[in-house]
């Protein structure tokens, strides 16, 4: 799997844009799809990565560094601005808001869901 970054078209929508990096599709197409422009929850990104065949886990765990992350993970970050999600895949952060970088944006608290594809 190849992912091609997605900066968010607004501030409010980096779960979109993570969502739309996830399965080869806009932004805009993921805010139709959830009739939502603005934050995206945990329900919503769960919901649109299963109807599209994607498992993201049950389990939200804590990451203290790279290492900690699996192959694929969507991640939480508390950012010095707000809650912020991002994406991780084979060792390279693809954040909507700070681009493609090789280490966490600067945040206090990281969370993560371990996204796993269908065979």
């Amino acid at each position: 799997m190849t992912i091609n970054y997605i900066h968010e078209p607004t501030d409010l929508q980096c779960g979109q844009a993570v969502l739309a990096m996830l399965l080869e599709t806009t932004p805009e197409a993921i805010c139709e799809r959830l009739g939502n422009y603005r934050e995206t929850n945990l329900k919503e990104m769960r919901l649109v990565l299963c109807e599209n065949g994607i498992n993201m886990g049950n389990e939200r765990k804590q990451a203290f560094n790279i290492s900690d992350l699996p192959e694929c993970a969507i991640l939480s970050l508390e950012t010095p601005r707000c809650w912020h999600w991002s994406l991780f895949y084979g060792g390279v952060f693809y954040d909507p808001e700070h681009g493609v970088m090789t280490d966490f944006p600067a945040c206090k608290r990281k969370y993560f869901w371990e996204v796993i594809f269908e065979k």
